[in-house]
């Protein structure tokens, strides 16, 4: 008896191990993938980067899609095979695994980061990509070329001086459905997506980004 209460007693009070995650991974946003094969996401480490419908200011001060160009360049360093290794630090509240994740040898926060298409989310963050965010601000690099607002202030609502906010929400892609009791989000490549119309007068919407939606109260389509 004393010995199992004992192994009782080692097992509730040892850490979790962490989880590694290896494999062929496809781009789900800029800071999220999601290996193949595996149900859970991961969103990487210590960075944000723009939402995908979200516009940024170049050079010249035109417009344009940071989030579809900083997807594009989280593709390009993860190259032609696709594969990462994942070493897992947390979970965030939408249950996605937390991790560090490296292709071709190369940490693709930090990538991401050095390039200028993502940010250190210095809220969550260690610090550990303050240098390459100072690099790439300084070559004026990826969203450093023009402005931009930082991606968690873009989700609280803040937008650039040049962009119309009127209507902002119709220029999201993301339909919040209310279906009886239930509040049903559809990303464009969901089955149900073309046939989904939104009223707003029934209190339907539509989101930016599928963190928006959740922390809104609207989940993903089941099955």
């Amino acid at each position: 008896m004393r010995f199992a209460a004992a192994l009782v007693l080692a097992t509730l009070t040892s850490p979790v191990m962490a989880l590694s995650l290896s494999g062929p991974a496809d781009v789900i946003d800029v800071d999220t993938i999601a290996i193949r094969g595996e149900t859970v996401r991961i969103r990487l480490y210590g960075i944000d980067g723009p939402e995908s419908q979200q516009t940024c200011s170049n050079g010249s001060g035109a417009r344009y899609l940071c989030g579809s160009k900083a997807a594009d360049a989280l593709a390009s360093i993860l190259g032609r095979n696709g594969r990462v290794n994942c070493k897992e630090q947390d979970r965030d509240r939408y249950g996605r695994i937390v991790a560090v994740c490296e292709a071709n040898g190369r940490d693709i926060g930090g990538e991401l980061v050095r390039q200028g298409w993502a940010v250190e989310y210095t809220q969550y963050s260690d610090g550990r990509y303050s240098g390459e965010e100072a690099e790439a601000q300084r070559a004026k690099r990826g969203l450093w070329v023009g402005t931009f607002v930082k991606p968690w202030d873009w989700r609280r609502g803040e937008r650039l001086s040049n962009e119309d906010s009127t209507g902002s929400d119709r220029k999201c892609a993301i339909k919040g459905n209310i279906s009886g009791t239930e509040r049903i989000y559809h990303l464009p490549s969901s089955r149900n997506y073309a046939r989904t119309s939104i009223d707003e007068a029934r209190g339907e919407r539509w989101f930016c980004s599928e963190d928006e939606a959740k922390t809104a109260g609207w989940r993903a389509p089941r099955g």
